[in-house]
């Protein structure tokens, strides 16, 4: 069984077409589990205009994106988890894709086409070169892009709970994967990735600690590299 988690906040613009291109990537028996962070918009009639019964939704009140995936990530039932954005385009494949690599390994990271607000191609493909993956790598320089994540239910048991002051679910997922579980990065595109001036993630590769295009202070990636590395080595000896 697959669980997709899909955060949703004023989406009105482009929610119904990413629920209809994942929905064509389910089967009966999997579900998307949708959390509403208190849309003031059309969203929530979106999303109840579609009557499916795979889809279950929730409504929050965290004004916070990664409470509202944690939210989510602790509702799951299925074998197999799909972190996903209420903006992008799954394509084709997507799920049988990553399934196939998960029988190996424990978290899939693919690659995307970077697309803008009007279906515009930004970036044919994101990873012109395939990161490696690596906990001191991903330490310096996060790789991990939730939207086009999956992984299986060991490493959301140990992702769980998120640290209270987390900044990026999505490393913290994947440097979960590097300690506990064995992650792989693969070149298929399987998302349209939408980066416009409304949505929450900043493209991973502004995320290290000497660049001039990273939107945060080196004091701030300095702090919350640390913090996050102090509940890291909590989760490192759990099951020893």
């Amino acid at each position: 069984m697959v669980s997709v988690c899909l955060a949703s906040y004023n989406g009105e613009r482009f929610i119904k077409e990413q629920i209809e291109s994942i929905l064509s990537e389910l089967l009966p028996e999997d579900e998307l589990l949708i959390s509403d962070d208190g849309s003031s918009d059309k969203t929530m009639q979106i999303i109840n205009d579609l009557k499916d019964s795979r889809v279950k939704v929730y409504h929050n009140e965290f004004k916070n994106h990664i409470k509202n995936f944690e939210f989510l990530l602790n509702k799951v039932s299925g074998e197999y988890i799909f972190l996903s954005d209420q903006d992008d385009v799954w394509i084709a494949g997507k799920v049988r894709i990553c399934l196939s690599h998960l029988q190996t390994y424990d978290l899939v990271l693919s690659n995307c086409i970077l697309i803008d607000g009007n279906d515009n191609i930004i970036e044919e493909s994101y990873f012109q070169k395939l990161p490696k993956t690596g906990f001191f790598r991903t330490f310096y320089k996060n790789i991990y892009t939730g939207c086009c994540l999956a992984f299986n239910r060991k490493i959301l048991k140990y992702c769980l709970p998120f640290p209270d002051r987390l900044n990026s679910h999505d490393m913290w997922i994947g440097m979960i994967a590097e300690l506990k579980g064995k992650p792989i990065v693969i070149k298929d595109r399987l998302i349209k990735f939408r980066r416009h001036g409304d949505n929450f993630s900043s493209s991973v590769s502004e995320d290290t600690f000497i660049t001039h295009k990273s939107p945060y202070t080196f004091k701030q990636i300095v702090s919350d590299r640390l913090y996050m590395l102090k509940h890291l080595i909590k989760v490192l000896h759990v099951g020893k």
